[in-house]
């Protein structure tokens, strides 16, 4: 079983892996409940989707209907502005097929433009805050993608008290030293405010060297049980932290592996080694093909 952690203030024990549902994005249905099953084997409580991860919304909705109670449940809304946004929550939740969520997050809000709209007069955030009003939703958070992420994350918490963070971590992007600066600060922040903070990407190998690539991850994961037992322990060896499954339903099974023997945190040697063996590489040193 994967141990559990007080999800920031919510009250809720959520287990320190969080289901992500983007893997779900192009599953049928049998797909769907194969994979969901897994989290029952592990403990998992907690599943992370979006309106814009295919059909993930929608194979998650039939599955968890009998269990809703047993699991938080997390979507995000991409658009910017009030009216699509409030439109795209109600969507989500008849998609879910449930009457609430606890969690809506404003998805990949990194862009400087993008933020003044959403968190601005008419913007999503008044949407979202809406529909926490009306009972639709119960926490709000904030999420991202890319170098600045950290950053825009800490000055998303100035704007307004977001219950939740979501942006990548793991050893390769740590290495940035711009980056690691911003996330240690956005994290002390966070500890401060009784925020959680979820990561992503700690399977990621390197960007897929074209466009063409196999089904999945817009980026070459590691797929050997021994590389993804070194980067999980990584991350999980980082106190207060969660991490978000792979967007790979072959690779759900081996993540949760490896989350649930709760390995001590390798050394810096460790994850060196692991790092020249599978050419690891910081995702978003150019631009991201997303």
């Amino acid at each position: 079983m994967i141990a559990k952690l007080p999800f920031g203030s919510t009250g809720h024990l959520s287990t320190r892996t969080l289901f992500g549902a983007a893997a779900l994005g192009d599953a049928t249905q049998t797909e769907a409940d194969r994979a969901l099953e897994q989290l029952l084997r592990y403990g998992v409580n907690h599943i992370d989707t979006a309106a814009s991860y295919g059909d993930a919304e929608l194979r998650i909705g039939p599955w968890l209907r009998e269990r809703r109670a047993d699991f938080f449940l997390a979507t995000k809304t991409g658009e910017r502005e009030y009216g699509p946004a409030r439109e795209e929550i109600r969507r989500s939740l008849e998609r879910l097929q449930t009457d609430r969520v606890d969690l809506i997050q404003l998805h990949n809000l990194v862009d400087k433009g993008e933020w003044e709209i959403a968190l601005g007069a008419g913007g999503a955030l008044e949407a979202v805050i809406e529909a926490r009003d009306e009972g639709l939703v119960r926490f709000i958070g904030v999420t991202g993608h890319g170098m600045d992420v950290a950053q825009r994350h800490r000055e998303s918490l100035e704007r307004f008290p977001f219950d939740s963070v979501l942006l990548p971590y793991n050893w390769a992007v740590m290495q940035d030293d711009r980056y690691a600066a911003d996330f240690e600060a956005l994290l002390a922040l966070c500890e401060e405010r009784g925020v959680a903070v979820q990561t992503i990407k700690s399977n990621a190998r390197r960007l897929w060297p074209s466009k063409q690539h196999p089904p999945g991850p817009w980026y070459e994961p590691l797929t050997e049980q021994d590389a993804i037992d070194v980067a999980v322990a990584w991350v999980l060896g980082r106190d207060g932290i969660f991490l978000n499954t792979t967007a790979d339903l072959e690779l759900l099974p081996k993540v949760l592996e490896a989350a649930a023997r709760d390995a001590e945190r390798p050394s810096a040697a460790e994850m060196d080694a692991l790092s020249e063996r599978e050419g690891l590489e910081n995702l978003f040193a150019g631009a991201i093909p997303i």
